[in-house]
């Protein structure tokens, strides 16, 4: 695949990044539901064999346990690709998940994952979300002085509007912003692509296939049948009158793939890719076989009419 740099790092991307939310299993509060960690292992390996060069994963996914489990998948491997993680989200003895981004709170995250994931340095660190939004800028000056200090090689954000990202800015360089977008999601279109543009920030969309909706392989009864802590259940976009209109924006996915020999979801997430503002997109994986339906984004490029032909169908929904 070829590779895009980041931002103001040296990261040179490719246009796929392996994503691990679910790979944290069940249990917690925004789980996918059960998730066997053998097949989560051999996923992120075969997203490595595959030619993908880079991890993101969260302390807060599985509490820890998304994290254990890219250490584990990593050791041994000869070509390691960069591995992102995020703080601010923390849990308890409870469980129960709360939101700091003091800087003490920060450094102790840091830590901590550093030792679940086995790493010295972290390649891409990154506040996950900017609550409490009071602290802020004390959050950033703390990313900075991990920086300085050699914890962390670049600093980030995810979820942060422009608004916050332009207050974090006078404290030091936001390398990336981690926003959701989709066809579905294209609230960043807006304001927030042309400030990154502008300011060298990368853009590293998460959810490009909308948590699996736009893949091809999701229908009314598997949703109907999701585990009971699957939190895609709860989500409008999971349900109707949304539900019918997604579905049928599969269908057209799949004739726009069947004319290049691709899936649904790979013309999804080449249509996240399609704007020269966005680096780079993560594609969650639970197992080796879910990476046939989406490893073909990386080399697809959408025609100028087959973006009109999306962006008409949506238009004609609203």
């Amino acid at each position: 695949m070829q590779t895009t740099q980041l931002g103001n790092s040296d990261l040179f991307l490719t246009p796929l990044g392996i994503g691990s939310w679910a790979m944290g299993g069940g249990g917690w509060a925004f789980a996918w539901g059960p998730q066997d960690d053998a097949e989560s292992v051999a996923a992120i390996r075969a997203g490595i064999d595959a030619g993908m060069n880079w991890i993101d994963t969260a302390a807060v996914y599985g509490l820890g346990h998304s994290e254990e489990i890219v250490a584990a998948a990593l050791a041994g491997v000869a070509q390691k690709p960069y591995v992102f993680t995020k703080c601010e989200r923390r849990w308890g003895s409870d469980r129960k998940i709360y939101k700091s981004l003091k800087a003490d709170s920060i450094r102790e995250e840091c830590e901590a994952s550093l030792r679940r994931l086995q790493v010295d340095v972290i390649d891409l660190y990154q506040i996950h979300w900017p609550e409490p939004d009071e602290d802020i800028e004390e959050g950033w000056g703390a990313m900075m002085r991990l920086k300085e200090e050699g914890k962390i090689r670049w600093a980030g954000v995810s979820n942060f509007s422009v608004a916050q990202m332009k207050r974090a800015l006078p404290i030091g360089a936001i390398t990336s912003l981690q926003p959701p977008y989709s066809l579905l999601v294209r609230d960043i279109e807006a304001e927030t692509m042309p400030f990154c543009a502008e300011h060298n920030i990368g853009i590293l969309c998460y959810s490009p296939m909308h948590s699996g909706l736009l893949s091809g392989g999701m229908t009314a009864e598997r949703i109907a049948a999701m585990a009971p802590d699957d939190h895609r259940r709860n989500r409008p976009q999971f349900q109707e009158p949304l539900l019918s209109r997604n579905l049928a924006l599969v269908e057209l996915l799949r004739a726009i793939g069947a004319r290049h020999g691709k899936a649904p979801g790979e013309v999804a997430i080449a249509w996240a890719l399609h704007r020269p503002e966005v680096t780079a997109a993560i594609v969650g994986l639970r197992s080796p076989a879910q990476l046939t339906g989406v490893i073909g984004a990386g080399d697809l490029r959408l025609s100028t009419s087959e973006v009109e032909e999306l962006e008409g169908f949506l238009a004609k929904q609203q």
